[in-house]
């Protein structure tokens, strides 16, 4: 796929699909290299606030250039990234969020939010392997 928004639909489609695998009922949104919003779904049954979520969780992967779960660590009192969502509220700290990478360049990231973080993480690794991705340079 050549198109951005068909590989972007692709990408939550995908990661719906897991999250039907699992039971669950997700958000999902996918933004390029610049945190803009390419495509964004919600499965019936998810809970209001996983939209917002969602659109954090991709956010952050691509602001970071890392998985969003990474972040969660720093950003805990104490330590040297406690104050970045002070800074930025969109920024979301927990499983879900991957940055997609492609021939080695940051090209965007996806954020899943309605199960649990780990649940959230799966749904998004299962969109990444669909489009031959990677979450990692």
């Amino acid at each position: 796929m050549n198109n951005r928004l068909e590989t972007a639909r692709a990408l939550t489609t995908a990661a719906e699909q897991k999250a039907a695998e699992l039971g669950i009922h997700i958000s999902t949104t996918v933004v390029d290299d610049g945190g803009n919003v390419v495509a964004f779904s919600r499965m019936d049954g998810t809970q209001l606030a996983s939209s917002a979520i969602s659109q954090g969780k991709a956010y952050s992967a691509v602001a970071f250039g890392r998985p969003s779960k990474d972040m969660d660590s720093v950003a805990q009192p104490g330590q040297s990234g406690y104050a970045l969502q002070a800074i930025d509220s969109r920024f979301v700290f927990s499983g879900g969020g991957l940055p997609l990478f492609f021939g080695g360049t940051l090209t965007g990231g996806i954020g899943v939010s309605g199960g649990s973080a780990e649940q959230d993480q799966l749904c998004a690794e299962a969109a990444l392997v669909s489009m031959e991705y990677n979450s990692s340079k």
